[in-house]
């Protein structure tokens, strides 16, 4: 029999081979892969009658669930284009340009947030329909399982019409500067990145794994979703990173054997391993934990050992970008490194590069380079970013700077300019001061992210008022409110007459951050001294 080629044919080949297994866990309801394959033929017929074709895209704004995986694989069916959108967006202006720039023609999403789509629904012809996940009860939104179930039957949806090569999704990525840019990612991208990643970690469909990570994240989509699929393995899928206690009681009762979470959930669990929650998480939660992947941002090296210490287990590095959908690297379970991201999976290649695009040799730091099935094609509707993003022969840019030892152990000397990782979320100050500037009072600014030594980091605004204009650090505070949705707030603003810049008059976002950094430590030195002061006083 030949390997399924789509998305689809993937599902479809392992719901034939095992269709009364069970395929998801959420809460107490379990779907086997009959069941999740009937859903997704049904869905399709849905898509279809709302008139969703070959080529047309269609967003997906939803919590981690069933309807998420039904949604996406029963449009990727009938060769449409799924944009998955982070639930967390909620300014009308990024969803607008999103899924004015993708030409949606409808999207699913959940009662939690059909407000933020009617909302920008009226200004974008294009988007036909709207569908709730849950029902929403507003005029106009139609109800995803009622509406499945009565759909009528399509001929034209009985066999999957996506070509290998075909765009299967378009995710969107905060640039460094203005809109989002829409990565291309084809049904070949998404399944060899799986079957080379399984290939390294050597998971099998006896494993149970369990979508944490949020399902708009691709990591998240190639670790948790399509690699089970290909396997036939069971996933526990979790609705909300909080509160964490349903999930931990259910990874114990469904017997979780791979674990993929970014750095924080991690930091959060080795710091609770203490008394009766170690006894909790290490005999029950963790107990048939074999494999823990860490990705979406660096993992410290606390933290992992830490982990281990805890509860003797490794937390096993990756490296990838959307754009690489999105493994790079692995660290293998039987060779590791200290500080390196790991080793390039199976068919993919890496290269070192300098400033003029010169091949590096080992042990010479330089710009990332990746060639592989894994690539992307490009930017949506982006001519001039998708060129700058490869090389002149065909080499993928990550922005990433890196050494290659001699045995192909990548080790990553700094990302990409500037990027903030916020809860495992990545988010680019650029647009975050753009915004800012706006304001009528404020002259220029800059954001820059402040670790806080959990793999977590805070983002600080430096903001210069006009002149002759006085500037309250309050008026800014209420400001970002109003204008950012929560994770990508900077939660402190200092106010300061002029910013460190080069003589190129290039902000020093470093210079910024040292300063930052040394007082913080002066600042908690003199709080020791004082408390001590204080102890000998008493």
């Amino acid at each position: 029999m030949t390997e399924p080629k789509d998305l689809y044919s993937c599902l479809a080949k392992t719901a034939e081979r095992d269709p009364e297994e069970t395929a998801f866990v959420t809460g107490d309801k379990r779907m086997s892969w009959h069941e999740v394959l009937f859903s997704v033929d049904r869905a399709a017929d849905m898509f279809w009658q709302l008139g969703l074709r070959k080529g047309d895209r269609a967003a997906i704004a939803l919590r981690n669930s069933p309807e998420f995986v039904i949604a996406y694989f029963a449009m990727v069916k009938i060769g449409a284009v799924a944009v998955p959108i982070n639930f967390m967006v909620s300014k009308a202006e990024e969803l607008a340009y999103i899924l004015g720039n993708s030409a949606c023609k409808g999207v699913v999403t959940e009662k939690e947030f059909v407000k933020n789509y009617t909302a920008v629904k009226k200004d974008l012809p294009g988007l036909k329909f709207l569908i709730s996940a849950d029902f929403s009860g507003v005029d106009g939104v139609v109800d995803f399982w009622h509406y499945l179930k009565h759909a009528h039957y399509h001929p034209q949806t009985q066999k999957a019409t996506a070509d290998e090569h075909d765009i299967a999704s378009i995710l969107y990525t905060s640039g460094t500067t203005g809109h989002p840019k829409g990565v291309l990612l084809t049904h070949h991208n998404m399944i060899e990145n799986s079957k080379a990643s399984i290939n390294t970690l050597e998971p099998t469909k006896k494993d149970v794994f369990m979508a944490l990570l949020p399902m708009f994240h691709t990591f998240s989509w190639t670790g948790n979703v399509i690699t089970p699929i290909l396997l036939g393995s069971k996933t526990l899928i979790v609705k909300s990173i909080t509160p964490p206690k349903p999930w931990l009681q259910a990874m114990g009762r469904e017997g979780v054997t791979i674990m993929i979470a970014v750095p924080q959930i991690y930091g959060v669990l080795a710091k609770e391993a203490r008394g009766l929650k170690k006894f909790f998480l290490k005999f029950w939660s963790l107990r048939k934990v074999r494999l823990c992947m860490s990705g979406a941002a660096p993992l410290n090296h606390t933290i992992a050992q830490h982990f281990n210490k805890a509860f003797g287990l490794h937390v096993l590095e990756g490296y990838g970008l959307t754009e690489t959908s999105p493994v790079v690297t692995i660290v293998p379970p039987r060779s590791r490194k200290h500080g390196s991201v790991g080793k390039a999976i199976p068919g993919v290649k890496i290269r070192i590069m300098d400033e003029n695009g010169n091949h590096l040799k080992h042990g010479e730091e330089g710009e990332i380079c990746v060639m592989g099935p894994n690539i992307t094609r490009g930017y949506h509707e982006n001519d001039l970013a998708t060129k700058e993003l490869f090389t002149h022969d065909g080499w993928l840019k990550t922005g990433d700077i890196g050494v290659l030892d001699t045995d192909g152990f990548l080790f990553i000397r700094d990302r990409k300019k500037d990027m903030v990782i916020v809860k495992g979320l990545k988010v680019f100050p650029a647009q975050v001061e753009q915004v800012i500037n706006a304001h009528p009072k404020v002259l220029e600014n800059a954001v820059i992210g402040i670790p806080d030594g959990s793999g977590n980091e805070t983002m600080k605004c430096f903001c210069v008022a006009r002149p002759d204009v006085q500037l309250d650090r309050s008026e800014i505070m209420q400001y970002i409110k109003a204008n950012f949705d929560a994770y990508k707030r900077p939660r402190e603003v200092e106010v300061v007459t002029a910013l460190p810049k080069n003589t190129l008059q290039k902000v020093l976002k470093r210079e910024l951050l040292k300063r930052e950094l040394e007082k913080r430590a002066k600042a908690a030195a003199d709080a020791v001294v004082e408390k001590a002061q204080q102890a000998a006083n008493s």
